[in-house]
């Protein structure tokens, strides 16, 4: 094992599949010569030159017609969105092309295609640029939908993303770049798609998260500890296919449950864990299930004002502490 952040995690994940299978390339805006916006390809123009690894204008519908069209004829595209919130330009390629082509064709046409994209808030990039609209892709079948919260899980899902043959959405929260943590130097290790995770046993309450979510849950549990609360955390880590066993399975334990996301509570996947739980845990409930989301504003540039709206350790305890 070697302890590295989720930045380098991402990073040897890349390089990995693309020296092992010469299909994989990557594309984006300034992926290439500088090397990302967020340093994950650093060095990749240099080493694998500019075939495999292109500086693309700045049209991200062009991005993501070119990825689904290349992922069609037999390549493996990386492509990588400078934020979330451009994909929305793209988002007829990837809801409408790459998420339907492989059913509407009968399975005779496979997409294997990655959209790699940073999202959330907490950097002060103002209204336009910190959304998480993680829940918009993920309403669409076809299109697999993939959320780490940790170094380990991002490069294990990441290199899964990049074998698989169908089309996934792979969401990097930007304030998790300089997370640290375990990775195995095994460079075949994966993490499978659409299983969930859980990242602490307790027996109080089932504390559901992903992404930034995960690591103030955990945050959390380790306060309410103090308390005398022992919280379960479970991380979705995929939220298409979103798999409830492990949460369900801690519920069946807890009797209660918080879920942490830092999307809108509104029609969010806090909404879809709430319904989900009710409709197959219901004889286990012993209180309303709490959500703890961001609030519904759109995010201020101030970052005081900005930290005020997202989600964070001191809203957690308060939800559990209301009904444990």
């Amino acid at each position: 094992m070697s302890r590295i952040t989720m930045r380098q995690a991402i990073t040897d994940a890349l390089r990995e599949e693309m020296l092992r299978d010469e299909n994989v390339f990557i594309m984006g805006e300034e992926v290439g010569i500088w090397g990302g916006t967020y340093a994950v390809t650093r060095g990749f123009y240099d080493e694998f030159g500019e075939k495999r690894v292109k500086d693309t204008p700045i049209a991200e519908m062009v991005i993501g017609g070119a990825a689904a069209g290349a992922a069609m004829n037999g390549l493996r595209p990386v492509a990588e969105f400078m934020t979330i919130n451009f994909a929305f330009l793209a988002l007829d390629a990837i809801v409408n092309h790459a998420a339907k082509v492989h059913y509407m064709f009968g399975g005779a046409i496979k997409c294997p295609v990655v959209f790699r994209a940073p999202g959330g808030g907490g950097r002060q990039l103002g209204a336009t640029h910190s959304h998480t609209p993680d829940v918009i892709f993920a309403h669409f079948p076809g299109l697999k939908v993939v959320s780490p919260s940790t170094p380990y899980d991002a490069k294990g899902l990441l290199k899964s993303a990049i074998r698989s043959d169908d089309p996934i959405l792979f969401i990097e929260h930007a304030t998790l770049y300089q997370v640290r943590g375990e990775v195995p130097e095994d460079e075949d290790y994966t993490v499978p798609l659409g299983v969930s995770d859980v990242k602490r046993q307790g027996k109080d309450v089932t504390l559901v998260a992903y992404a930034q979510g995960l690591q103030v849950a955990l945050e959390a549990a380790d306060k309410l500890a103090k308390d005398g609360i022992e919280a379960e955390v479970v991380d979705l880590r995929t939220l298409r296919p979103l798999d409830m066993g492990p949460v369900l399975e801690s519920f069946k334990k807890t009797f209660k449950a918080v879920v942490v996301e830092e999307g809108y509570r509104s029609y969010g996947i806090g909404s879809e864990i709430v319904a989900r739980i009710q409709e197959d845990g219901f004889d286990y409930l012993d209180a309303p299930i709490k959500r703890v989301a961001q609030l519904e504003v759109p995010l201020p540039y101030s970052r005081e004002l900005e930290q005020m709206a997202l989600i964070n350790v001191d809203r957690v305890i308060e939800a559990v502490k209301e009904i444990v």
